[in-house]
């Protein structure tokens, strides 16, 4: 049963002691591709490492929304001098934040049209992080499809069904998490958009070391990519098909996204 993990945090110091292991138990598990993601220049180029040495990991460098006030002269200029290796699938994670307060918006703004820019110059796909914002992502995608074609996705889709379809129409993906498994009413809204998505623009992602998946939510202290199986098992039985249907066309969604052979 194939699975990608479209979108984890290899390089989180919570892995140092085991990394080794936890891409083994992927592998285990069905996980054929782990797209690893950076949040800052270093840790984009650790990402990069990590893409070159192990062949199940894949590499998306940028400077996450969070981290764009901590950015150095120079660091942008690293992430461009990255985008060509050929283990870089995409840029991100890139996007915008109203729910923390460790970047100004306006840096943030100028961040991700950055990212968006050169995704659109070098045709490649960009990783959208929006929490909070969900009119500014759009605001700032409805600019930039006006340019040209956006490739990419948002990364633990949050929003509403209307969000979703916008995003569709403009030729992106959806990647669901493991919020997606979650029962409790709070989440029941983003179980609807996620059982009516269109099969052909959706993704899987465990967003490593975060949002563990039901029924390990509360005990587990860390998600990794080998717990994908209990997203995308949640993911198919809202949609009303088998785990292996919703596996094969996940996979391929994301290969096709990601450039995947």
């Amino acid at each position: 049963m194939p699975l990608i993990d479209t979108h984890a945090h290899l390089d989180d110091p919570g892995f140092d002691a085991d990394r080794d292991a936890v891409i083994a138990r992927a592998e285990a598990a069905g996980v054929e591709a782990i797209i690893s993601v950076g949040v800052s220049a270093d840790s984009s180029q650790t990402v990069l490492r990590l893409a070159e040495r192990y062949p199940s990991v894949f590499a998306v460098v940028g400077i996450q929304p969070n981290s764009c006030a901590e950015a150095a002269p120079g660091d942008w200029d690293r992430i461009v001098a990255m985008v060509d290796h050929p283990r870089v699938v995409a840029l991100g994670e890139t996007g915008l934040d109203r729910y923390w307060d460790f970047t100004p918006f306006e840096v943030q703004r100028d961040y991700f049209d950055r990212h968006l820019r050169l995704g659109q110059e070098r045709d490649l796909p960009v990783v959208i992080h929006c929490r909070d914002c969900d009119d500014d992502v759009l605001a700032m995608l409805r600019e930039a499809s006006r340019r040209g074609p956006v490739r990419g996705l948002i990364h633990a889709f949050s929003g509403s069904a209307a969000m979703a379809e916008e995003c569709l129409a403009m030729g992106l993906y959806v990647s669901f998490a493991g919020m997606v498994s979650y029962t409790n009413r709070k989440f029941q809204p983003l179980r609807a958009v996620a059982a009516g998505i269109n099969a052909d623009r959706l993704v899987l992602e465990t967003d490593s070391p975060y949002l563990v998946p039901h029924p390990l939510r509360g005990k587990l202290q860390r998600n990794e990519p080998a717990e994908i199986v209990h997203t995308a098992a949640s993911l198919a039985e809202l949609r009303g098909v088998s785990l292996e249907q919703l596996s094969t066309k996940t996979t391929a969604n994301a290969r096709r996204l990601f450039g995947l052979s």
